[in-house]
């Protein structure tokens, strides 16, 4: 009940807030479109794709779990605020889009940037927590389909720099399959019955569906579904029976049910490892190589095939 009643509050003071506005916004004063993005993997595409010409701002920073992000006063003034919204959708940002909804109702210039890929790319699931997977980043062909997607919306929104914005864009493209063409080399290294990823949860699908890697997360879509004991001991049986070497923490996640399986795994007398951190929900700090979504994605396979191929 608390939780419905914070929603509605959020909405009312959207709706407040919104009063009396419809339309665009004016750029900022120095020109630049101002773009607000939920993920730091969608602040990050904006900025490859706007470059010097937008001023983009992410809601949420390194190490924040979208899914159980709450937006608060001030954000909604920041979305008002902003001449352009970018966001995940496919309920990855929770009642969050309930928020965008009622914005583009109003005339707001909104992306929902992982429902422009068509549903049969997309995996469908039985959850609570919507229709289809939304970690569609992991898969960094359909990434390439958002990144087309938030070029078409900042050019129709700003004709003045619509070259700008598709010079950058094809030049990131490039970038992202060479990064598609790295993945697949290096997933070579590992041997077909080893290609198997156990993380906290179950936001790898993508990944596993179109490198070839069996996925398994402690936790289920939604990082809001706690794991219980049952699925521990289940995880734990499977991992000690079929030998997996190496089982991962992320970075959005807190580590102790990982820690919880690793112990349950060891009971049954076969030693697994934490085999390392990968960044799932978000991208690392800002000015590290993992605070990119290219960086993250490297770190991610490299992390992954260091440890499964040994």
């Amino acid at each position: 009940m608390k939780k419905i009643i914070g929603y509605v509050c959020i909405i009312t003071l959207l709706i407040m807030t919104m009063a009396g506005c419809s339309g665009q916004v004016d750029q900022e004063d120095d020109g630049k479109l101002n773009v607000i993005a939920t993920t730091t993997m969608l602040a990050d595409a904006v900025r490859a794709v706007g470059g010097d010409s937008v001023k983009v701002e992410g809601l949420m920073g390194p190490g924040i779990d979208p899914h159980l992000y709450k937006a608060s006063a001030g954000d909604v003034t920041k979305i008002r605020e902003a001449n352009v919204v970018v966001y995940n959708g496919l309920y990855l940002e929770g009642k969050m889009g309930e928020i965008f909804d009622d914005m583009a109702r109003q005339n707001k210039t909104i992306l929902k940037a992982a429902e422009v890929i068509s549903e049969d790319k997309l995996i469908p699931v039985d959850s609570d927590y919507g229709n289809y997977d939304p970690h569609v980043w992991f898969n960094v062909e359909l990434w390439i389909e958002v990144v087309e997607e938030i070029e078409k919306t900042l050019s129709n929104y700003d004709e003045e720099n619509k070259e700008v914005y598709k010079k950058n864009a094809d030049n990131y493209i490039k970038e992202l399959k060479d990064l598609h063409s790295y993945v697949e080399e290096r997933v070579k290294e590992v041997p077909k019955e080893k290609r198997v990823l156990i993380t906290a949860h179950d936001a790898f699908g993508y990944f596993g569906e179109k490198y070839g890697f069996e996925v398994m997360g402690l936790q289920g879509l939604s990082t809001a579904t706690e794991a219980g004991t049952a699925d521990v001991r289940n995880l734990a049986d499977y991992i000690a029976e079929n030998e997996i070497p190496a089982i991962f923490v992320e970075s959005s996640v807190p580590v102790k049910n990982i820690e919880a399986l690793k112990d349950a795994v060891a009971a049954r007398g076969f030693k697994v490892e934490i085999g390392g951190e990968l960044f799932s929900d978000s991208l690392g700090d800002p000015g590290s190589e993992e605070g990119t979504y290219v960086g993250t994605i490297k770190h991610n396979i490299d992390t992954i095939v260091d440890s499964l191929s040994k």
